[in-house]
């Protein structure tokens, strides 16, 4: 098994283990704490000496006696400082062990939405996540947030405190509280894919493990709600938008815009995995605003050009999208869809109807008035639109593109 392959096992067994530790013990960061010790000693042992026959019990059984470890030696120094008389053993637990075998319930999803508890602030929420049900190690998630591994750690640590004292019991959220806690584990997964494939800050524009890490949550939220339009949709608007990836960068790493992208780099497989999922999901009925993204995002997928997008059907969509998910960023979109359609006039008039102040200090209000005053023909103002898109980007390669275009722009002004 390559290291890749090791890698993935771990991952895909990381949140079973420790759903089953904290269903039993309720202590979620002693359990997370000792689920990484385990997989610290899975790590060296399976390198050396292969994988047992049943990953999921020996990685279970290990980390269930960390536990217990570390269980143990708390009691031990509480009784020491004669505080923690009313403790119970962990050998006297009432509930079965959590590695006796016969338990290999999935309990992915309950992590899931135990990590995106509305107590903890969305960056919270992603981290834990991240660590919790991806797998992610302490640095890796330091390295996505571009922060340091010391204040990534001060951060999980806060938040798994929280989550312990909040005392929430380990079972799926009430019928009354389920599709808020469903809809915050969704959005939580939108957070980390589009920080993923467009990085608001640093120098990658794509961080491609970090979506990719998305893309697997998304599916195994999927496979464990079969009947939630939502969370398939959410699944196939992200292998969609993903599938164009190869073609955003040039082969000197500038941007490059989507009308102007070599269709034939988008990977095939996962756009017609995607279109199979939002057919499907659309013919359920009870449209969410993911099904409506993803709608969108098949219809580019789908077309052979920009030229030969049908840019009604998604000006159509926008509408729809804007009635269940209203927004400024949906307001943009639409009007740029409206622009493709009916011509960059009555884009710009929807854009100059934009009024919403959260989108005055935003680029993208402000690429976008540009590329419509660009195709309008008004070249000065096209540029200094450019410039002020460029003055607000965060991403080098956002800046890069925006200052270059500006740069043509007076380059053939003045000729």
């Amino acid at each position: 098994m390559g290291d890749d392959s090791f890698e993935d096992l771990l991952r895909r067994l990381t949140p079973r283990v420790l759903g089953s530790l904290v269903r039993r013990y309720g202590r979620f960061d002693s359990a997370e704490d000792a689920v990484q010790e385990a997989l610290l000693v899975a790590t060296r042992r399976w390198r050396d000496h292969g994988v047992p026959e049943q990953p999921h019990a020996w990685l279970l059984r290990v980390a269930s006696r960390k536990l217990i470890d570390l269980l143990r030696a708390e009691q031990a120094r509480r009784r020491r400082e004669t505080t923690a008389a009313g403790r119970v053993l962990p050998g006297d637990w009432s509930g079965p062990p959590a590695d006796a075998g016969a338990d290999d319930a999935d309990d992915t999803l309950i992590l899931l939405t135990l990590c995106c508890h509305p107590s903890l602030s969305p960056t919270s929420q992603i981290a834990l996540t991240l660590r919790a049900v991806g797998g992610l190690t302490t640095a890796e998630i330091a390295r996505a947030f571009l922060t340091s591994e010391a204040g990534m750690t001060r951060r999980i640590t806060r938040a798994k405190r929280t989550i312990g004292d909040s005392r929430v019991p380990f079972r799926m959220p009430s019928d009354t509280e389920r599709p808020q806690r469903l809809h915050a584990v969704l959005h939580v997964l939108y957070l980390i894919f589009t920080e993923g494939y467009a990085a608001t800050s640093g120098p990658d524009l794509h961080r491609a493990g970090m979506a990719a890490e998305a893309i697997r949550l998304a599916g195994i939220t999927a496979a464990l709600l079969p009947d939630d339009g939502e969370a398939t949709g959410l699944l196939a608007l992200m292998l969609l938008t993903d599938a164009r990836a190869p073609a955003r960068l040039t082969g000197h790493g500038e941007l490059v815009p989507l009308h102007e992208q070599d269709r034939t780099l988008w990977k095939a497989g996962p756009i017609r995995r995607g279109v199979d999922l939002v057919t499907r999901a659309l013919a359920r009925g009870d449209v969410g605003p993911y099904q409506l993204q993803a709608a969108i995002a098949a219809i580019h997928d789908s077309a052979p050009s920009s030229e030969a997008t049908d840019w009604r059907q998604i000006v159509a969509f926008y509408r729809l999208l804007a009635q269940v998910s209203p927004g400024p960023l949906v307001r943009l979109n639409h009007a740029v869809a409206v622009a493709m359609a009916d011509g960059p006039a009555a884009g710009l008039a929807l854009l100059d109807a934009l009024d919403d102040p959260r989108l005055v200090r935003d680029r993208r209000l402000h690429a976008a008035r540009a590329h419509l005053l660009e195709v309008a023909g008004d070249l000065d103002a096209a540029r200094a639109a450019y410039l002020r898109a460029a003055r607000l980007a965060t991403n080098t390669h956002h800046t890069r593109y925006l200052n270059a275009r500006a740069g043509r722009l007076g380059a053939d002004s003045r000729q």
